[in-house]
């Protein structure tokens, strides 16, 4: 396969086909992302779409996910993905499903019968970074939306039947805004009511706003005991869901977590309030924490 600069996908896309139909992020201005410095944004050429598509189909004939790469593969307009999701089709017989990351605009710059065309077409996933539920958090993140855009988009997408798995992101509101940042997280997940729902922990990464932040002392990691808090304080916040798989599987994490909500909110937060008062020796040793 033929991949420019670093190319990351969700945990659940391990065994799909990672299709590059764009280099970088066209936000890129998140202060904690460090995954696109390597590249600036750019659209890939059809042919070289179908150069990749035709690649892939000769080694892997049996795919039956495709990821579309890289940051917000849906910022293209809806000829160039009908055309990709068209030409995938054809190409692996055996297709299921199509996915990819997306951003709150880039939905909501969409009609909902475009969505619906993209739907019929297998495009049937979607991963949105939420990252946080308070507006003030995402402020300082530059995340580039507001928690209400992102519920509106999480809507108009599942309204048009593509799931959507969000991504909320433990510690981005330091100590300061902790309380604030897991309560209006877990709100705001429950208006969104996703399918699927994933909590990874913040870790800073070299060259990054918040890597600078932190060094100068303006910002401030959680101890893992404050971010096992904070992670109580989301689920016990995410209230009305109609049946979210959630998961803390991600290797940043320091306890991983899996069930149905609501189903299995009770169980979560007695198991997190086992953890927290256990101490650090339940936890995942940080030399195994990674992005």
């Amino acid at each position: 396969m033929r991949y420019y600069g670093t190319v990351i996908r969700p945990p659940s896309e391990a065994d799909s086909y990672i299709l590059q139909v764009t280099y970088g992020c066209s936000h890129n201005q998140c202060t904690f992302c460090g995954t696109y410095l390597d590249k600036p944004f750019q659209v890939r050429s059809p042919d070289d779409v179908r150069q990749d598509i035709a690649l892939a189909r000769s080694c892997l004939p049996h795919t039956r996910r495709v990821f579309l790469a890289d940051g917000n593969a849906l910022v293209l307009g809806m000829r160039r993905l009908v055309a990709i999701l068209d030409e995938l089709v054809a190409a692996f017989p055996d297709l299921q499903r199509v996915s990819a990351y997306a951003n709150a605009r880039d939905l909501l710059q969409k009609r909902p019968d475009d969505l619906a065309q993209l739907r019929e077409r297998g495009l049937r996933l979607v991963y949105l970074g939420l990252e946080s539920g308070h507006d003030e958090v995402l402020r300082r993140i530059n995340k580039g939306a507001t928690a209400g855009e992102m519920v509106e988009a999480v809507q108009h997408a599942q309204a048009a039947g593509i799931r959507v798995s969000v991504i909320g992101l433990l510690g981005l509101g330091g100590p300061e805004l902790s309380a604030a940042h897991a309560e209006a997280t877990g709100r705001v997940v429950s208006a969104m009511d996703p399918r699927y729902l994933s909590l990874l922990t913040l870790m800073l990464v070299p060259g990054t706003p918040l890597h600078r932040q932190w060094r100068e002392g303006t910002f401030r990691l959680l101890e893992p005991e404050a971010l096992l808090s904070e992670l109580h304080q989301i689920i016990l916040h995410l209230n009305g869901l109609s049946g979210c798989i959630f998961r803390t599987n991600h290797a940043s994490n320091y306890l991983p977590l899996a069930g149905t909500l609501p189903k299995d909110k009770p169980r979560l937060l007695e198991t997190l309030e086992t953890a927290i008062s256990r101490g650090r020796a339940v936890l995942r040793p940080e030399a195994w924490r990674a992005l």
